[in-house]
């Protein structure tokens, strides 16, 4: 290896370890501002409740000392559930609304829980009164310590400092809108490092100032290299099976976070999770882990549920196939290519609602062909048969779904 190579290797492991750093005392910093914004809440619920006179307050014979004390020792139980909500997930972490409905509903979660453990274990009377304000300041000084730590966020991404290394895939005038828009708001934290293209376009112009790093044969060995964190595809420049590719690659991965700009939701089948990135709205795939009694347990509900489902509607499934055995030529069941659990690829049942030349009716449209091209559906579609226009609008044809329970 060359003294240019060694350098090189060591730059990149300072910068990783430098983003590590950044990440950590960030988090640190988030829970050094909820224990503060609590420590306040609760003193101030405190004070209005025992050292004001209002006529809405009932005695309780509480004795002060003893619950300023009980409040500010449930300050760990508190992390412990804004933890549990992401809080300190930085996905989750600073993303506004989404992070704000996290906020109130943990801060919800752990009044009941307060109530409920104190009614099921009197050991001490509790003030109704004495909650209720600890949850009304709790949530209003937890979000403004979240809010005032976003404005720092924002400072420090203009700085270059707690953002996340991004590559684009694909060179189409898609990519290069993202490119622009992702640039144009420094704040939203995507540090572009450039272009993936496909084989068609791997020697297209540089678009948005940014190079075309390589093709998708070479997108491994840049991930890797680069230390790529956030993939974001431009759906409209890949074939299908390219984008199935890459997610199987990356959709799971613990290091890095693959994202779709809009369209072929269909061809996934695990939870999504939509947020804005810079006023671009992108989908990434939920890396859902259950623990081994949580996987045995939803297992069995699964099958047990399935197999009862097909049982009692048995006579629903025939009628169905009949009607659309006699509606149009061709299969009862439409096979379709996806990806499900752990990026594994599988064929996924439905009730076939299209007629099989559907290819050669489209030839004779093409307006249609047009639009659905750029919006990959179509408002009037004349491949639709008449009872699977029925079928779509009553999602009777997701049906066969039961069977892709039973076959894993």
């Amino acid at each position: 290896m060359s003294i240019y190579e060694i350098e090189k290797s060591r730059a990149h492991a300072r910068s990783k370890a430098n983003r590590q750093t950044h990440q950590r005392l960030f988090r640190l910093a988030l829970v050094s501002g909820d224990i503060v914004a609590l420590t306040i809440a609760f003193s101030i619920a405190y004070l209005v409740r025992f050292y004001t006179d209002l006529p809405i307050f009932d005695s309780t014979g509480l004795g002060r000392i003893e619950t300023l004390e009980s409040a500010l020792l449930l300050i760990p139980f508190c992390l412990g559930i804004f933890a549990l909500f992401q809080l300190y997930d930085w996905q989750i972490t600073l993303g506004g609304t989404t992070e704000y409905a996290r906020v109130f509903n943990a801060t919800t979660l752990i009044v009941t829980l307060v109530i409920v453990i104190s009614f099921l274990f009197p050991v001490t009377r509790i003030s109704r009164a004495w909650i209720a304000l600890c949850w009304l300041f709790g949530i209003t000084a937890v979000l403004t310590a979240r809010w005032s730590w976003r404005r720092l966020l924002y400072r420090l991404r203009r700085r270059g400092i707690l953002t996340r290394r991004t590559l684009i895939v694909g060179t189409d005038a898609e990519a290069l809108a993202i490119a622009e828009q992702l640039r144009a708001t420094p704040t939203c934290g995507a540090e572009l490092l450039g272009f993936i293209a496909n084989e068609q376009t791997s020697d297209a112009t540089p678009p948005a100032n940014l190079p075309v790093l390589g093709s998708l044969e070479r997108m491994h060995a840049l991930v890797t290299q680069l230390e790529v964190q956030d993939i974001i595809i431009s759906t409209t420049s890949l074939h299908r099976h390219e984008i199935i590719n890459i997610f199987q690659a990356y959709a799971f991965s613990d290091t890095v976070d693959v994202r779709l700009s809009s369209g072929l939701f269909e061809i996934f089948t695990t939870g999504f999770k939509v947020r804005e990135l810079g006023s671009v709205p992108l989908v990434s795939m939920n890396k859902v882990r259950l623990a081994p009694w949580e996987s045995i347990v939803k297992t069995a509900t699964d099958y047990m549920g399935a197999l009862l489902g097909l049982i009692i509607l048995a006579p629903l499934l025939i009628i169905i196939a009949i009607c659309i055995k006699r509606d149009s030529p061709g299969p009862i069941l439409y096979r379709r290519r996806v990806v499900g659990r752990g990026g594994h690829v599988f064929d996924a049942f439905k009730f076939r609602t299209m007629r099989v030349d559907g290819d050669e009716i489209l030839r004779h449209h093409p307006k249609l062909e047009s639009e659905l091209r750029a919006q990959y559906k179509l408002k009037n579609d004349p491949r639709v048969t008449p009872f699977g226009q029925t079928l779509r609008r009553a999602s009777l044809d997701e049906l066969p779904q039961l069977l892709n329970v039973l076959l894993g």
